[in-house]
């Protein structure tokens, strides 16, 4: 299916939860407000969604947050996509900190990746940037879920403040065969209130460590990342600059939010009500999507921060 503007859509962000167990102070601080639970999207309205989605050919997904695996059924509801007609990949977006025991299971079903977020290597800066002490957990969940045989990735904000953990978040890429991904601050939520770092800010202090670190030209996913390689790298360090080097010209997806909400672009929060479609007419939910990707906007505003009207916390809209 494409948009007006021509561009292939196959790739859905589907969000299960606005909840989390972590407060991380770009996504989701203290006080961030949560909706009710009548007003989450059922796993069967997931599973209609994904359907027509499929038919309109849009056949590879993420499972996103809030954190989904605080929601219970989580694990059951992938093994459900991935046995859907005509889906190409399903993947996981986590934090880390309820993945080990779940692994087995996942690796059973065939869940193609999983991406996890960390953004310190360092106990007390991790504390501080998540209200959590629990990054121990997280370390061995990255390397249970390399151990696994799961395509395993790692995302890392490039937070202000926290340009000395660049270096040693990227070496977990040096002994576990890992893609690191470094990414800009999006102006939406807490983030509009941060500088962040910018990505040739961090590919520079990356160069000061592995001078050798060059672009490649390989897939390695359904993103934008821009991967680079080091003779002593087992994985590759990527970089999702959204902000500084737009990559809307080649966007392949569309998010949907735990509610329901259709997004066809990050940082505006104009978009369509499926959850009002699925609850009234779902014979309408094909024609509703449709419509909805082929009005995807060509670009996103990001550099222009007053522009953005997405109001909600990332953790809200599925990141």
């Amino acid at each position: 299916m494409t948009d007006q503007f021509g561009r292939a859509i196959r790739y859905m962000r589907l969000s299960i939860t606005d909840r989390c167990n972590l407060r991380c102070r770009y996504c989701m601080p203290d006080g961030a407000a949560l909706c009710r639970h009548s007003d989450l999207l059922t796993y069967e309205e997931l599973l209609q969604v994904a359907e027509a989605a499929v038919g309109l050919g849009i056949t590879r997904f993420k499972v996103t947050g809030g954190e989904p695996l605080v929601r219970r059924g989580c694990v059951e509801f992938l093994g459900r996509m991935k046995s859907l007609p005509g889906v190409e990949q399903v993947t996981l977006t986590t934090n880390g900190l309820l993945l080990e025991p779940l692994l087995p299971r996942l690796a059973a079903m065939g869940l193609d990746g999983v991406n996890i977020s960390v953004d310190a290597a360092d106990p007390a800066v991790y504390a501080a940037i998540t209200g959590s002490d629990r990054l121990d957990a997280v370390l061995r969940a990255i390397r249970a879920s390399v151990g696994s045989g799961i395509k395993t990735k790692l995302n890392c904000v490039l937070l202000e403040g926290c340009e000395g953990q660049i270096v040693p978040l990227a070496r977990l890429a040096a002994g576990l065969a890992v893609d690191v991904r470094f990414i800009e601050v999006m102006p939406i939520g807490a983030g509009a209130a941060s500088a962040g770092v910018s990505s040739q800010a961090a590919l520079d202090i990356l160069r000061a460590e592995w001078p050798d670190l060059h672009g490649v030209e390989e897939e390695r996913g359904n993103g934008p990342a821009r991967y680079y390689a080091g003779a002593r790298l087992l994985g590759r360090v990527g970089m999702i600059d959204a902000v500084s080097h737009s990559f809307c010209r080649g966007c392949n997806r569309v998010r949907l939010t735990s509610t329901g909400w259709l997004k066809p672009c990050l940082c505006y929060g104009e978009g369509t009500d499926l959850r009002a479609v699925l609850r009234s007419s779902p014979e309408e939910l094909p024609a509703a999507l449709r419509r909805a990707v082929w009005g995807k906007p060509r670009a996103h505003c990001f550099k222009e921060a007053a522009e953005v009207t997405e109001r909600n916390m990332m953790s809200g809209i599925g990141g």
